[in-house]
């Protein structure tokens, strides 16, 4: 279903920003609008996850299936063997072993924001089932011969690095053929006749249009959402140079649910347009929230628990939203999830420290002092709570007493730290 305030899901996708650039926009409106369409999109293991710009298409994916449309989830295992060109270098090629592993791995991930029951259900398809037993002069009688290099040249990725220092190789310059031709394997095999992806992917969709166009006369489309940024331009998803993952191994859900949290509030409500299911009606809502109470932070909050249980389910996001609150103080340290807490703890200040450890040498340890005497000074100010408890002796020491281990050092109101006993 889609929101009911929209005509049809092209108008909707429109409203909540997801299309930067398409083929021919009256067209694709009415394709959606009618019977139900077969689409793809496309997700490459080139890591073992997928991260937050992935989740825009995956979203994307679950809304147009939601409005009736048949998706097609597919994983590369071929084109992760070469991986799209970067920008300012060659990919390291990966062994065959660990693209198999990592096909299976977002494999699994992408299904989890599909159905695969009812008359449009998805199915999920590997491209290394059309490539590997094409041999290489198949590949270029049949395909290769419909592309022009001249093209080719043109499309940024393959500009971009023909400027640069690193140019490109033939292996990485090829690539929009191979997702050319998985494009027309998936329109002859299943009648798929649109393609989306991020726009930063504009060549190598428009790659697989035109060789349909080329090869059967046929016009599809194709979609390329925006590169999401903040409002200072800054891209979004990262911090420190660190992708924000999908993966709670690789991110924990107390960190992702903090990372939407921290949103600032002139991004928030393109936010929830993007990454949430609430209604227009919800959303400008929320925007009004912004703008009378920005201090409530209403929207953060209900972005970061819509988009963390989309991602990690209900209990998991209730477990750190229970975590968030008792450790600013309000709610109770000692019935937390011991994992929860860990994690949690992992993105404060933290040190692990020898049982019977006093809380002076704690302070020190953790860098909420910078010398065993203001940790004394500290103390006997009155300025400092251990699992919630106010610190009133220098010889006191850490217990380890919350679960997991673990213990929360407080200076004054809002500085924490974990500190983790060891065992």
């Amino acid at each position: 279903m889609i929101d009911p305030t929209f005509e049809n899901v092209w108008d909707e996708i429109v409203w909540r920003g997801l299309v930067h650039v398409s083929t021919d926009e009256s067209a694709l409106r009415e394709a959606l609008s009618g019977p139900p369409i077969v689409f793809y999109c496309g997700f490459d293991p080139t890591a073992p996850s997928l991260h937050l710009g992935h989740l825009v298409q995956l979203l994307t994916m679950r809304r147009l299936q939601l409005a009736g449309h048949r998706p097609l989830g597919l994983v590369g295992g071929s084109t992760g063997l070469i991986g799209d060109p970067r920008p300012t270098a060659e990919r390291t090629l990966n062994s065959r072993e660990t693209v198999a592993e990592w096909v299976q791995r977002l494999r699994e991930q992408v299904e989890r924001y599909l159905s695969f029951d009812g008359d449009n259900a998805a199915r999920m398809v590997n491209n290394l089932d059309w490539t590997a037993p094409l041999s290489a002069i198949d590949f270029l009688r049949e395909i290769g011969k419909h592309y022009r290099v001249g093209t080719m040249l043109k499309k940024d990725a393959v500009s971009a690095r023909l400027n640069s220092e690193a140019g490109i190789s033939y292996t990485e310059f090829s690539y929009q053929i191979l997702q050319g031709l998985d494009f027309l394997e998936l329109y002859r095999q299943y009648g798929c006749v649109l393609q989306t992806g991020g726009s930063d992917q504009w060549g190598n969709l428009t790659s697989g249009t035109d060789l349909i166009h080329r090869v059967e006369g046929t016009s599809v489309h194709a979609i390329g959402t925006p590169l999401i940024t903040n409002s200072d331009g800054t891209k979004f998803g990262k911090s420190e140079g660190n992708a924000i993952w999908i993966d709670a191994e690789l991110t924990s859900p107390y960190a992702f649910y903090q990372f939407w949290l921290n949103t600032d509030d002139a991004d928030v409500v393109e936010r929830l347009k993007v990454f949430t299911f609430l209604t227009r009606a919800e959303i400008e809502e929320y925007g009004r929230l912004v703008e009378a109470e920005p201090f409530r932070r209403a929207a953060q909050k209900r972005l970061a628990a819509e988009v963390s249980t989309l991602v990690h389910g209900e209990d998991a996001t209730a477990a750190v939203i229970a975590a968030s609150d008792a450790l600013f103080g309000q709610g109770d340290l000692s019935g937390l999830d011991a994992r929860t807490l860990r994690e949690a703890l992992d993105e404060l200040p933290h040190a692990e420290v020898a049982a019977g450890t006093t809380v002076v040498q704690a302070l020190v340890d953790t860098g909420l002092v910078s010398s065993l005497g203001e940790a004394r000074r500290a103390i006997a100010q009155g300025g400092v709570s251990l699992d919630g408890e106010r610190i009133e002796a220098d010889d006191a020491v850490v217990t380890g007493s919350l679960p997991g281990g673990v213990s929360v050092l407080r200076r004054g109101k809002k500085t924490l730290a974990g500190v983790f006993v060891a065992g």
